[in-house]
């Protein structure tokens, strides 16, 4: 499972990817800074838990869910984070930079809040015609059966909690 989301990730040209981003009811997600395969490091972080943050720092931020759409988000400059290793082990790391933005970025994602909810109002103007668009486009292909239904993606999330559970 962690390497298929690799893949995804990979794929889609980003550098951090969500358990629930693909429909996976658990708390973790995959990242790697180079955003490609074979470089940098590939990092799993499991029930990550931010403790701390100093400072601030506005970047543009975009998101694997939400293709093509970009928008300045103004975050900690540097956080302390918890999580848990594949092999069950807990670290605590302080991080700034890209780091601490991707970790706060992707942590998001597991606690329902997306890059968007964190933009202001006014770049949040700017980007909503293309938010609108994406929505449109998603709900045309799910009436012509080209992405799955609710029930559809409920029935799959079932499987994958009776075997990860």
């Amino acid at each position: 499972m962690i390497g298929e989301m690799f893949g995804l990730m990979y794929e889609a040209r980003g550098i951090g990817l969500a358990a629930n981003q693909v429909g996976i009811p658990l708390r973790f997600f995959v990242m790697n800074l180079a955003g490609e395969k074979e470089e940098g490091e590939e990092l799993v972080f499991i029930n990550p838990t931010i403790s701390r943050s100093t400072g601030t720092d506005e970047a543009e931020e975009g998101c694997l869910s939400l293709p093509g759409i970009y928008g300045p988000v103004l975050r900690p400059a540097e956080i302390v984070f918890s999580a848990y290793t594949l092999n069950g082990e807990k670290f605590e790391q302080k991080v700034d930079g890209m780091f601490a933005r991707c970790v706060q970025h992707e942590t998001d994602h597991l606690d329902g809040v997306m890059f968007t909810d964190r933009m202001d109002e006014d770049a949040l103007l700017e980007v909503q015609p293309q938010i609108d668009q994406f929505e449109l486009t998603y709900e045309r292909l799910r009436s012509e059966g080209k992405l799955p239904t609710a029930d559809e993606i409920a029935a799959f999330q079932n499987q994958l909690e009776s075997k990860y559970a």
